[in-house]
């Protein structure tokens, strides 16, 4: 089977899994990565992990990032991480950008604790069930993750869309975003339809 990763990911995922494993700090791939290797395989060139990390340790993670090939690819990333809870990172060597989302929501520690390893190109890569994935998906609500929420529906029949349906129509009345429940909804319509 061809490998759905581009081999061009594939130092910048094993020295990311080095840096955050030192921390130590627990976490997931998320983004285009897990979407190709989980759903279809598509187009992607950088890597977003989801990570639960005290903010008191946020300093010292960035601090012992170049050691393992990661830098800021911006000034002052500490200070855009207290804002907006992400690390904005390049590996040195690729040129591969890695966003490092902080997270903190009991959905994130849930994603995070119920990470599965899967075997992508010789490396032991976590990822989010299809489940959680969807709901990350479904909430970031851009055309590109509807397209992600089509693809994760199609090769995986099984998903429990009653659970994605539950924790999308919770952040949805979070975010007085009812779009959200309503385009998922769509999504799940289309897929019953193509079946």
């Amino acid at each position: 089977m061809t490998e759905p990763i581009p081999p061009s990911l594939l130092l910048p995922l094993e020295d990311l899994g080095k840096w955050l494993g030192g921390i130590p700090a627990s976490s997931v791939i998320v983004g285009g990565i897990a979407v190709s290797f989980l759903g279809r395989p598509r187009f992607t060139q950088d890597i977003d992990a989801l990570t639960i990390l005290p903010e008191s340790v946020w300093e010292r993670a960035l601090a012992t990032a170049p050691r393992y090939g990661i830098v800021p690819r911006i000034d002052d990333a500490l200070a855009l991480a207290r804002r907006s809870r992400v690390f904005l990172l390049r590996h040195v060597v690729s040129s591969i950008d890695i966003d490092v989302i902080l997270g903190g929501l009991p959905f994130e520690k849930n994603a995070v604790d119920n990470a599965v390893f899967h075997r992508i190109g010789g490396l032991d890569i976590p990822l989010p069930r299809v489940e959680d994935l969807m709901i990350m998906k479904a909430v970031a609500h851009r055309p590109r993750d509807t397209l992600d929420v089509q693809s994760l529906l199609e090769t995986n029949p099984n998903v429990d869309v009653e659970l994605v349906r539950r924790w999308v129509r919770e952040f949805g009345i979070a975010t007085a975003m009812s779009d959200l429940i309503e385009d998922f909804d769509k999504a799940i319509a289309r897929w019953q339809e193509s079946r």
